[in-house]
């Protein structure tokens, strides 16, 4: 089987609903063995995430409550590009000064991360910040966190054993860390 035969076509598509964060989609596609089916999807600007990691190796972190879920997790701070063109690198420090009011000396690019492949174009770029300063936070009007700093190790273990559920959170935290273990083994 070649990457051909998997491929889906889209044959006609259909604008259900436009918002402010995304947009939702109905498309009509032909399937890789010539039947028909539909895809519903959420096309979404994509958003990017940081991991600031301070001097002395903990995490600042942001505590918010997630309405869908109905829950307050624990997340690392991350946002939405203001457009399909901002840079994510831009968003990612944009972010990173609104929530928790620091800035960078450095950002290490961890990789991009598709948090529901099955049902949303939504890309997160991941990074890690060091170097960090601080000033005040500009939180959105619309938004109410609270921030924390976790030692790695201890969010990691969290992580670990289910208490950290956000996505991009585990996933960029994960390869900081390892990439931050590895720094340390040559080191040494």
């Amino acid at each position: 089987m070649t990457d051909t035969d998997l491929i889906e076509k889209g044959i006609k598509t259909e604008l259900i609903y436009s918002g402010k964060i995304f947009d939702l989609r109905h498309d009509d596609i032909e399937l890789p063995d010539g039947n028909g089916a539909v895809r519903d999807y959420v096309v979404h600007k994509g958003a990017a995430c940081i991991v600031p990691v301070t001097d002395d190796g903990c995490v600042l972190t942001v505590r918010q409550y997630r309405y869908p879920m109905k829950e307050i997790l624990t997340e690392i701070p991350a946002g939405k590009r203001d457009s399909e063109d901002e840079p994510p690198l831009e968003t990612a420090a944009r972010e990173l000064k609104e929530e928790t009011g620091a800035e960078a000396d450095e950002f290490v690019f961890l990789g991009e991360f598709y948090p529901t492949c099955a049902y949303s174009t939504e890309s997160i770029y991941m990074f890690m910040a060091r170097g960090l300063h601080f000033g005040s936070t500009h939180t959105d009007n619309d938004e109410f966190i609270e921030n924390g700093k976790i030692p790695i190790d201890l969010l990691v273990e969290q992580i670990m054993n289910g208490n950290i559920k956000d996505g991009k959170t585990q996933a960029a935290v994960l390869k900081a860390y390892k990439i931050l273990k590895s720094e340390k083994e040559r080191k040494q």
